[in-house]
């Protein structure tokens, strides 16, 4: 045992007056029936070839509001629950204890609070059934591991250096193989807490693959670590700390003087800057707190913002709760950084639609956020040619990301916002238009698909297929938008192809999951969820704070969904099954809904026949 070398050390070295009124409808053609659904009103010239009944809840509502190209299910959420069991089994079905049937009966949609309340008790009975057969199942989720997961599939993780919003993305470049470091002596049956020297074999993200000195070219006792967590030093930390350095019991009589070995291996070589866990906290610290105001985009109505307060701030990522939420339920989960949220005011100085608050003042403690803390946008001058209502484009789809379709300007608003519609898609009354500045990398000049071989989606109800830019626009009497409007500006980002990341389902902004980089096209990145199928990918910007590294939830506190694979269950009648469970919301059509079977602790349990 030994106290520390010398060695070591010296040989490294107001708000609601933003107000506007609620939004009045724009009066709809006398001549087209008008058809309501999730809140929302649409148009459809024909009203019963317009409805369609989802295959999974047995909801009736209108054809083009239902989700994924097959209109079969109401919601996204609908589809994933429908994937996960493999003989069409409805929810409802199985909440009420009827066996499956291929073909869901049509039923109207529960009320919320009962859809929650079936929920919760199917999750009870789920529950209380396991503790009946303990020993029967083992759940994987909780033991999810990235580095068993990279280990055993060779997978590349995206480096830290490629998200410049996560903590230490701007200085991580001390951080590399071959670094030298004072970690924790697992291998040791002393009563005390002792540390010994390792090394990184390899990087994945925030967490390195070490190996202790003495082990060589044996990777027996190699171990994964968070590189920012607390138990990881610099070479020199314990001699100056008084902690005792012990070599593995496993090698322990490998050699006579590990002092000399010790000097002989770490002379050359480098460790971490000795002020590292000083700049891991203080890349961890954040300006914004619990009661400050913001506005943030309406879940139920893309089209306006709300007032929302911060409940909580988890590495960034805040959690947001609608201003006029009694019970503190409703709420809505972003970055700090997310082109989502504004400060107080800015929907009325660009002339955005705004939702009323009933709140008449501030509840106490509450404060507006200071302007200053917001994500800049770039300035831009809309004094020369500039776009206008009514030009087309292609634009990433706000409620279903793996998309990019026909899109229409809507409104120029000011300093560079857009209000954009989807074409063939949208709301009688424009609830589902969504902002997006000037600059956005989510938008893009036509035949920007064509020209990266990326499948555009035509306008619903559109037969004309293959869809033809010159023929829509001459159909429409459009034109299309300037291309020197849009952005081109094209960052070193260091995305690779199969690079390993954590993600944020935009879909559901509060589960964080692991994820794949399947497609770059310039800064734009195709993310694609493991385990899941491709039609819940979701393109994003490289530049998006919804990306982080490998490990960020782990060092945050944040809970990270696993691969699909790896919520599988393990059952004494070889029976598999997925746990999901809690609630959760949908981004427009529903307030609550079920994740795909690995996402979340949020969620409800479904079995897998």
């Amino acid at each position: 045992m030994f106290d520390g070398y010398d060695s070591c050390s010296e040989d490294t070295s107001s708000s609601s007056s933003s107000e506007e009124s609620e939004e009045e409808v724009a009066p709809l053609p006398s001549n087209l029936p008008i058809i309501k659904n999730n809140g929302q009103v649409y148009t459809y010239p024909d009203g019963k070839s317009g409805m369609a009944t989802c295959e999974m809840c047995g909801m009736v509502g209108v054809r083009d509001a239902f989700y994924s190209k097959t209109k079969r299910f109401c919601s996204v959420s609908c589809s994933r629950s429908y994937s996960s069991n493999s003989k069409k089994a409805s929810i409802l079905a199985r909440l009420q204890g009827k066996p499956p049937t291929k073909k869901a009966k049509v039923l109207q949609k529960q009320p919320l609070v009962a859809k929650l309340a079936a929920y919760a008790q199917y999750q009870a009975t789920l529950q209380n059934q396991a503790k009946t057969k303990a020993g029967n199942i083992a759940v994987s989720m909780e033991g999810f591991s990235w580095g068993n997961y990279i280990n055993s599939n060779s997978f590349i993780a995206a480096p830290v250096t490629c998200f410049k919003h996560a903590p230490m993305g701007t200085c991580w470049g001390d951080i590399s193989e071959n670094v030298r470091v004072e970690v924790p002596n697992t291998d040791c049956s002393l009563p005390t807490k002792v540390f010994w020297i390792a090394g990184i074999v390899k990087l994945a993200g925030y967490n390195a693959l070490l190996r202790y000195e003495g082990f060589e070219n044996d990777p027996g006792l190699d171990f994964w670590c968070n590189v920012c967590g607390s138990d990881i030093h610099p070479v020199g930390w314990c001699a100056a700390s008084g902690k005792p350095l012990v070599p593995p019991r496993t090698i322990q009589h490998k050699y006579t003087n590990w002092k000399a070995f010790l000097v002989k291996r770490l002379t050359g070589a480098k460790t971490l800057p000795p002020d590292f866990s000083q700049k891991v906290t203080e890349s961890m610290q954040y300006p914004f707190k619990p009661c400050m105001r913001v506005e943030v985009v309406d879940k139920r109505h893309l089209c306006r913002t709300r007032v929302a307060v911060v409940e909580s701030v988890i590495g960034g990522r805040l959690r947001l709760v609608y201003e006029e939420s009694e019970d503190r339920t409703d709420d809505f989960w972003c970055h700090m950084h997310s082109p989502l949220i504004h400060p107080i005011g800015w929907s009325r100085s660009i002339g955005h639609r705004f939702k009323r608050s009933d709140i008449t003042k501030k509840q106490d403690g509450h404060f507006d956020t200071p302007p200053h803390l917001f994500a800049k946008v770039k300035e831009v001058d809309q004094s020369g040619e500039w776009f206008k209502e009514g030009m087309k484009l292609e634009a990433i789809d706000p409620l279903n990301l793996s998309t990019i379709c026909v899109a229409t300007i809507r409104k120029v608003l000011a300093d560079g916002f857009l209000m954009i519609g989807i074409d063939g898609s949208e709301a009688a009354d424009g609830s589902d238009w969504f902002c997006y500045h000037a600059t956005s990398p989510s938008i893009f000049p036509v035949g920007f698909c064509e020209i990266n071989m990326i499948e555009l989606t035509p306008p619903r109800g559109y037969t004309k297929l293959p869809f033809k830019w010159f023929d829509y626009l001459r159909e429409t009497g459009s034109i299309a938008a300037p291309v020197k409007l849009f952005n081109k500006d094209v960052p070193n980002h260091g995305f690779r192809v199969g690079m390993k990341l954590e993600a944020v389902d935009l879909m559901e902004p509060r589960l964080i999951c692991v994820a794949t980089v399947t497609r770059i096209i310039h800064r734009l990145l195709r993310i694609h969820f493991d385990g899941w199928e491709e039609e819940y990918d979701q393109w994003v910007d490289c530049e998006s704070p919804d990306l982080y590294p490998v490990g960020w939830c782990q060092l945050t506190g944040y809970q990270l969904q696993p691969p699909a694979s790896q919520c599988k269950l393990r059952t004494v009648s070889h029976k598999s099954s997925c746990e999901l469970t809690g609630q959760e919301y949908t981004f427009l059509h529903n307030d609550s809904r079920q994740k795909h079977h690995s996402k979340s602790t949020l969620q409800m349990q479904l079995d897998l026949f």
